[in-house]
Parts: C-alpha cells; structure tokens; sequence
C-alpha cells in the first residue's frame, strides 16, 4: 500500500514538474502581436449629448412614455400635498435616492428645471416601459450602472404629492 501511495507521489510530482516551465518557453520566443488603428476617410463625429451626462442633461421638451400626458402645475407649491410628497418618498425612494447627492439613482432636487413634470410622473409610474422606450431614461439607466428604477405601484395622486415635492427641492 505504501509503495502504491509512494508511486503516485511520484508520478504527481513529475507531471507537475514536467508542466512547469511552458510560461518561460513562451516568453522567449518573443511572440507579440502590434494592432494598428485603421485609417478612416471622416472623422467620427459624437454627439454632443452623450458628452454631458443624462443626470445633469436638459430636457424641458419630452414627456416621457406612460399615463401623464399633460399636467398644469400651479403657481404657488401647496405644502400639504408637498409633505404628503416627502412622507412617500421617505418611506419609498429614499432607498434610491438621495437630495443633493448622486447615490444609486439620480438626485431629486432640482429635476423640474431639468424634466418636464409629465416626464418625472411618467418615470414614478412607468419605469420599466420608459426605460425601454424614452432615450433619455435608457441614458439614466447606463449613467447608474444599470441599476433601473423599481415600480412602487403608486397612484397617480402618490406621484403627483411626490412631484410638489420635487417642487420644494431646489
């Protein structure tokens, strides 16, 4: 039994041994491979959108994909509905995001002077469709490492509290 175990010892360690020293062979052929770019006739234009990120870019034209279609804020933020708002958001959001600060989605302060109030309701309501659908939240979604945002299931008068409070965020 001891000359078995002995014998398969050895022969281990010879097989090891006689793997070994592959890596060194390689690295003195000298064996390299040199890619170069190929010329092209235009240069390749960017858009300048995609420069700057989706978080800070300015849309006040698209209304995002979902139920909101048209929304009239009033002047004056009603504060009741505000802090009905912020209680949702608290206890729904704040998971996510985070005033004044870039954490696993976007901050909310200031998103009315960057989104219509018909695209910020659409995205609370309608996630995932506007993450497939609106070019702008596809952007988000790839600025956030691919994080999308979850659909609470709230009602339109949840999201509309939530939006006057967007409104109090500057």
């Amino acid at each position: 039994m001891k000359t078995i175990l002995k014998g398969i010892a050895l022969l281990f360690a010879l097989t090891m041994i006689s793997c070994g020293g592959k890596d060194k062979e390689k690295k003195e052929e000298g064996f390299s491979v040199q890619r170069k770019k190929a010329p092209t006739e235009k240069p390749v234009e960017t858009n300048t959108a995609s420069k700057v990120k989706a978080s800070e870019r300015v849309d006040l034209t698209t209304k995002g994909v979902g139920p909101i279609k048209s929304i009239e804020l009033p002047g004056e933020i009603d504060q009741e509905m505000a802090a009905n708002g912020k209680e949702v958001y608290d206890q729904l959001c704040l998971a996510c995001h985070r005033v004044g600060k870039k954490f696993i989605g976007p901050a909310p302060n200031g998103v009315l002077e960057r989104r219509t109030p018909e695209w910020v309701m659409n995205m609370i309501l309608n996630p995932q469709e506007m993450v497939q659908q609106d070019p702008l939240a596809k952007d988000l979604l790839q600025e956030f490492n691919g994080s999308p945002m979850s659909n609470q299931g709230l009602t339109e008068e949840q999201a509309r509290a939530i939006l006057e409070y967007f409104r109090t965020l500057k």
